[in-house]
């Protein structure tokens, strides 16, 4: 592709044609030679200051939000909404070639995104899917940097899904992605909103910049499919042209409703109800935000033109996420669960899922990111003081931040309890603690990092998987 080709929609520059370009890029450590450097600007990072270096390093252009007296710069109104649209332009347009589902919201977004491929995979679609959890198009897999990739490797991955055939991408959308422009210029055949609760105010600041935020997804959607039961469920179509479909758990005016929800210790039964049709679905993760989960999935999918039938069926055969409700193997009379709650309204949600199967001592595991939110903090040790009956404080990501003083922020909010708990800052040291001491008929709930194999230190990022903590453990034990 020339630069003019790719700057044709901003007006050409004579000087361009010709000039072939090699790759777009807004991270200076990656400029070479025919390289399109966009200037943009983060929180504490302005591109924009390295525009000359840029073409020093052999740049063929740079990109600019102002004018900055360069050579070969295009000045564009807002440069990350540009890289976005340069980013499909230079990938030869994926989205297009794509049916594209986005999914938002606090909580659910993994696991409703992958029952959304489950569901399309069954009805015979060939579906893509891009989260948390990573990138897959086909038979290649793409490792997840963020929940929703930077825009260059969004469209890098979206043309890997052309190329492997897939008519649909299902992609989880987070709100920086959304604030940042990272999909900018996408059009979803169908948005999904999970819930809203707090997270993030260390970048958003307030709930309702947080709100706005996750918003503008259902802006660029054709249709949306919200949580009618959640606070803000209204809020997030209200003054949107969208065709809208509510569900809901607990109001039979919404468009696709869950009835007569019964639990057991390994799966939840409820009834799925929409424009008259009804199905029996046996859904195996116990709880009642894993039926929210398929509520927002099924509805998705239904308002799609999915059979009924066939949504039910790919429900009762869905087995789950990794690190979602993840029930760990252990040969004994204990058992542990690993999920990734790590805001107050999901970890309240796990141990309601996990209480509900009726264990004789509910023990927590958990931590909080350091870096981020701190106000969540105490809220999490109140979350936990009442639903556990013992609590295991300890490390979750701590990043730049003393994991002490993490968890002194923690204990501000549960002072007034009773339950007993104990501090164990290490977290390995601390999932050994939870096997060691765990009793006939525990349920032990490791909270914070589920589908995590990495552990983030001040010192750098060093390798965790909880999975083989506990194995270690209960091989020690089995001795």
């Amino acid at each position: 592709m020339t630069l003019a080709e790719l700057f044709a929609p901003y007006g050409a520059n004579e000087d361009w044609n010709g000039v072939e370009i090699s790759d777009i890029t807004r991270d200076i450590t990656q400029v070479k030679r025919g390289s399109v450097f966009v200037c943009t600007r983060g929180q504490v990072h302005d591109g924009h200051l390295e525009a000359p270096k840029a073409l020093e390093q052999g740049a063929a252009a740079v990109v600019t939000g102002r004018d900055l007296g360069l050579e070969n710069q295009l000045i564009v109104p807002d440069p990350s909404e540009a890289y976005a649209s340069l980013c499909a332009a230079f990938y030869g347009f994926p989205a297009k070639k794509l049916r594209l589902i986005g999914v938002t919201g606090t909580n659910g977004k993994t696991t409703v995104t992958h029952m959304i491929q489950a569901m399309l995979q069954r009805a015979g679609y060939v579906c893509g899917i891009i989260g948390t959890l990573g990138g897959r198009a086909g038979q290649r897999v793409f490792e997840a940097h963020n929940t929703t990739p930077d825009a260059k490797e969004l469209h890098r991955t979206l043309a890997a899904m052309v190329e492997e055939e897939c008519q649909f991408c299902v992609m989880e959308v987070s709100s920086h992605a959304l604030d940042q422009g990272r999909v900018a210029g996408l059009r979803f055949e169908a948005g999904v909103f999970t819930n809203l609760t707090q997270d993030h105010l260390d970048y958003h600041l307030t709930m309702e910049n947080y709100l706005a935020a996750k918003k503008k997804l259902f802006a660029q959607s054709d249709i949306g499919v919200y949580n009618l039961d959640d606070a803000y469920g209204m809020r997030m179509i209200e003054g949107l042209s969208c065709r809208k479909v509510a569900y809901s758990a607990d109001n039979s005016v919404a468009h696709y409703t869950a009835q007569n929800i019964t639990y057991s210790m390994d799966s939840v039964r409820f009834d799925l109800l929409g424009h008259g049709i009804t199905g029996r679905v046996n859904l195996k993760i116990p709880s009642l935000f894993s039926v929210y989960n398929a509520l927002a999935a099924a509805a998705c999918v239904l308002s799609l033109g999915l059979p009924f039938a066939s949504v039910v069926d790919a429900l009762n055969q869905f087995e789950g996420v990794k690190g979602r409700m993840e029930r760990v193997p252990t040969g004994r009379d204990f058992t542990i669960v690993i999920d990734y709650a790590h805001t107050p309204d999901g970890l309240e949600k796990v141990l309601s899922a996990c209480r509900k199967g009726g264990p004789k001592r509910l023990v927590a595991l958990f931590g909080c990111g350091g870096d981020r939110d701190r106000a969540k903090r105490p809220l999490m040790g109140k979350v936990v003081m009442e639903g556990a009956d013992f609590a295991i404080l300890t490390s979750d990501n701590p990043r730049s931040e003393d994991p002490q003083a993490i968890i002194d922020d923690i204990v501000e909010g549960i002072r007034a309890y009773s339950t007993p708990y104990v501090v164990i800052p290490n977290r390995q040291d601390a999932i050994r603690y939870a096997v060691r001491t765990a009793r006939p008929g525990d349920l032990i709930l490791l909270a914070g990092k589920g589908h995590e194999t990495y552990q983030i230190l001040s010192t750098g990022v060093i390798h965790l998987d909880e999975r083989e903590i506990i194995a270690e453990q209960l091989a020690k034990l089995e001795r």
